[in-house]
């Protein structure tokens, strides 16, 4: 594996004792979070392998949590989290998974409101860095460092490339880019990790494209 710097080695600045465990963990939490759009009423939060063994002793729990208050993995309320969720109203529910996973740290998240739900799986792969492995039933490979936009739309022809010519308009590098379908001719979703963060109105004219149903964004 290579490493960008120092600190993807040492691990990030972060509130608890270990970067997979607690920082991996945030930011997971905080990815659902951010992907969903705001906070959620209630959340199921499924934990395998090493997650299901030790989420209470590594502040995993409080960890993920405090991802979905769009806690950073340094701020210090990360601690009181759950208490702070269940302030909010927000209803937790934890389930220790027996399954095996392909990766031990992992974690399957179902947030909603009244308005709608998301379920999203990612990883911890040490040095409090992550992956999104499933969002919503789409497998795609997200990791969480990078701004990245993600776009629902119809499997139909001209799709992707009118969403990379908007891209492209505003100057917008390309990344990483992978497109992933259930069904032939059915929803599909655009996973596109790009090199700045994105501007609201890039993210507005992209959900006027034809066959766009939706568009949401990461930020680094």
């Amino acid at each position: 594996m290579k490493y960008r710097s120092v600190f993807d080695i040492i691990g990030p600045i972060m509130i608890g004792p270990s970067s997979s465990h607690t920082a991996g963990a945030a930011r997971i939490g905080r990815v659902a979070r951010s992907l969903f759009g705001r906070q959620p009423n209630w959340a199921i939060i499924s934990f395998y392998g090493s997650f299901a063994e030790t989420y209470k002793g590594h502040g995993t729990d409080v960890a993920i949590v405090g991802g979905l208050l769009d806690f950073d993995t340094f701020d210090e309320r990360i601690k009181t989290s759950l208490s702070i969720a269940e302030e909010a109203g927000m209803e937790i529910t934890f389930i220790e998974e027996d399954a095996v996973t392909d990766h031990p740290n992992t974690a399957r998240i179902r947030i909603g409101d009244n308005e709608g739900d998301l379920e999203l799986v990612g990883i911890s792969i040490g040095g409090g860095k992550i992956e999104i492995t499933e969002l919503n039933g789409f497998q795609l490979r997200l990791s969480g460092n990078h701004p990245a936009i993600l776009v629902v739309h119809n499997d139909r022809y001209g799709a992707i490339a009118g969403v990379a010519n908007v891209l492209a308009k505003y100057a917008i590098n390309i990344g990483h880019m992978e497109v992933a379908r259930k069904e032939k001719g059915m929803q599909a979703l655009m996973t596109i990790e790009v090199d700045q963060n994105i501007d609201q109105f890039v993210l507005d004219e992209l959900s006027t494209l034809p066959n766009i149903l939706k568009v949401a964004k990461i930020v680094d």
